[in-house]
C-alpha cells in the first residue's frame, strides 16, 4: 500500500524524508527545520529553515509532533 504524500503548502503538521519537519503549531524557530539522521535512526540537530527551501512535494502529514516526549529522549 502506498502512502499518500502532499505538497510542502498542504501540509500543517509533517515530516519528508529528507530530514524536513514542517509543525505550524510550533514557535516561529521550530515551525519550518532541517534535521540530521544519526547512525541510530534518531533525527538530531534541528536547524531553521524557511518555508520556500523546503522540499515543495513527497511530505508526510502527521496529527501532531509530541515535542516534549522527543526531548525526554535524548
Amino acid at each position: 500500500m502506498e502512502m499518500r504524500t502532499f505538497k510542502a503548502d498542504e501540509v500543517k503538521t509533517g515530516y519528508h524524508p529528507l530530514g524536513y519537519l514542517i509543525d505550524k503549531t510550533a514557535e516561529p524557530l521550530n515551525r519550518y527545520t532541517l534535521w540530521t539522521m544519526d547512525a541510530d535512526g534518531q533525527w538530531r540537530d534541528a536547524k531553521p529553515v524557511c518555508f520556500h527551501s523546503l522540499p515543495q512535494e513527497g511530505w508526510i502529514a502527521m496529527d501532531a509532533f509530541d515535542w516534549k516526549k522527543d526531548r525526554e529522549k535524548r
